[in-house]
């Protein structure tokens, strides 16, 4: 196994965590931006507010995209099962 193989390997799994954790976290970034932006214009300075609303869209976004997430995990995890014997052998 070479360096280049390795190297691929891992670019494909930083794309694959990338892909998976964006729904998490652009509902996470919306809501909070939404919550913080309706905190501002009424002045409510309240810490805990965002918690319980983000905490909710996130829920809601990993049922949504929840079956998406499962099956881009197993098909990187059954692609890379299916190259590991050509790597290990070096062809």
């Amino acid at each position: 196994m070479d360096s280049a193989a390795v190297l691929d390997i891992a670019l494909q799994g930083l794309l694959v965590a990338a892909k998976l954790s964006a729904p998490v976290l652009i509902t996470a970034l919306t809501v909070g931006f939404a919550i913080s932006l309706l905190q501002s214009i009424t002045q409510i300075q309240e810490v805990t507010l965002s918690f319980v609303p983000k905490a909710a869209a996130v829920g809601i976004a990993l049922l949504v995209c929840g079956h998406w997430m499962i099956s881009e995990i197993v098909g990187f995890t059954h692609r890379l099962f299916d190259t590991l014997p050509s790597l290990l052998s070096g062809g």
